[in-house]
């Protein structure tokens, strides 16, 4: 008899399954993964830069117009990009500065993004950076 569980588990999902399910669904109510997972897209070319529009202020959206025609996250050979870590510090109530690894292959890219709480509860991008790199903002002329 071919059995793939303990006998008298009754549940036929695999531990690993479940395990993973859980830290998917850990993953998706932090603002700063959905926020990586949202910027990765756009800067894949994967996405609109409009896409982006409600998610953002001040000089983030700016940001993403210069950044994303060059898709700088597009991935080299044909392996789509995914955020492989994403961590966050928070130096003040409403404020997340995080930075996400994102993999495509054997690439590994960084990304630096901060997210600001509004009144309304909700989170807004409000800087990018890739690379170490910072993009460089519009001066008044």
């Amino acid at each position: 008899m071919d059995r793939t569980r303990p006998a008298g588990r009754r549940d036929q999902r695999r531990p690993a399954v479940v395990a993973a399910a859980t830290a998917r669904a850990r993953r998706q109510n932090k603002p700063h993964y959905w926020f990586a997972d949202r910027l990765l897209a756009v800067l894949s070319g994967q996405r609109p830069v409009h896409w982006m529009l409600g998610h953002t202020i001040g000089e983030a959206y700016e940001q993403l117009v210069r950044l994303a025609p060059g898709a700088p996250l597009r991935p080299a050979e044909r392996v789509t990009p995914v955020v492989r870590h994403c961590g966050e510090y928070h130096p003040g109530p409403g404020v997340i500065e995080a930075f996400a690894r994102i993999g495509s292959g054997d690439r590994v890219s960084a990304m630096a993004f901060r997210l600001e709480q509004g009144a309304d509860q909700r989170w807004r991008c409000a800087a990018v950076e890739l690379g170490g790199e910072r993009v460089p903002t519009r001066t008044a002329d």
